[in-house]
């Protein structure tokens, strides 16, 4: 069968015959419809990634769609896949029943892909880590790419009062605008404490979304309201931040960790599914790109320019 490899490090993969995988006990094969690419498998393929990497040469991807064994439909994420294993960009898979998650037939398999990872991580923090109130004024730093984007929509979506996405893409932003954001602010061009201050019209955020961590979070807080809630997803800007007390402490705030790895399969499944009813109706968009399967390292440009690329089998794509 057919798998994309990573044959050395810093390189795209590369179209590859390897034996199909055998099904073991407790395990099944799921053959592959569809693999989004995400960040994650970026930094692994560098050899930048915290927990290494799969020993060389290895199958990329963290997550799939595609059909069991049995005929059953699903979505396949997490328990190592592409990060201490081979991963998903294949024909086949062997997965656990532990990591699977039933969809709905008739949804688009590369939409439904695009909602795994980055929409589950847009999604949960503002409706299960710590959901939106009525009344929260939300920020969401980093909302230009898919995750903030989901973010900024399921903030708007769950009733928040105002939605300011910021970042640096002024195209992405002026989307981001189109999709719920009621302003934004382009990172990188003046004093952002004051910027997010004069968004929210001096009140400041009670809720904000943080995928970049790092200096942006530390001039948000200076602007943000007494007790509001953090959830932090990433650190696109940097891995340190130094945060005053007088911001922590004085204004009680609170700051939440959030990360995809660390949900049971119960929540990522929940909520993953509760994403993709409101794909479908009509209430959240994901953007992404199709690229068929001997396009793989196409795809994997892309998505180093920052879209949303999907790797699909059997169809016709870019």
């Amino acid at each position: 069968m057919r798998a994309a490899q990573i044959t050395e490090l810093g390189t795209p993969p590369v179209v590859a015959e390897v034996e199909p995988p055998e099904p073991a006990e407790g395990r099944t094969v799921l053959q592959v419809t569809a693999v989004a690419l995400n960040p994650v498998d970026l930094t692994v393929a560098a050899g930048r990634f915290y927990g290494g990497h799969p020993e060389l040469p290895y199958v990329p991807g963290n997550e799939a769609v595609g059909r069991l064994a049995g005929g059953t439909r699903v979505y396949v994420s997490g328990r190592g896949l592409g990060l201490a294993r081979d991963g998903t960009l294949t024909e086949c898979v062997d997965v656990t029943d532990a990591h699977v998650c039933p969809i709905p037939e008739g949804f688009d398999d590369a939409t439904a892909v695009a909602a795994g990872i980055a929409g589950i991580a847009g999604w949960l923090p503002v409706a299960w880590r710590s959901p939106v109130q009525e009344g929260d004024r939300v920020l969401v730093l980093g909302a230009t790419g898919t995750a903030g984007s989901v973010a900024v929509q399921g903030a708007r979506l769950l009733g928040a009062e105002r939605v300011v996405a910021a970042g640096r893409n002024p195209d992405r932003l002026r989307r981001a605008e189109k999709l719920g954001a009621d302003a934004t602010i382009s990172l990188g061009g003046g004093d952002l404490a004051d910027e997010v201050e004069a968004a929210f019209d001096g009140e400041g955020p009670t809720l904000i979304v943080d995928l970049l961590w790092g200096g942006p979070l530390e001039a948000a807080l200076a602007a943000a309201a007494p007790g509001a809630r953090v959830v932090h997803i990433g650190q696109s800007a940097g891995p340190e931040a130094t945060l005053r007390s007088a911001d922590v402490r004085g204004k009680q705030l609170v700051i939440l960790g959030y990360s995809n790895f660390a949900l049971s399969q119960e929540t990522k499944c929940a909520g993953y599914r509760q994403l993709l009813e409101h794909v479908e109706a009509g209430e959240v968009t994901i953007e992404h790109e199709m690229f068929a399967f001997d396009r793989v390292a196409d795809a994997w440009a892309a998505q180093a320019e920052g879209q949303k690329a999907v790797v699909v089998f059997g169809k016709t794509a870019r």
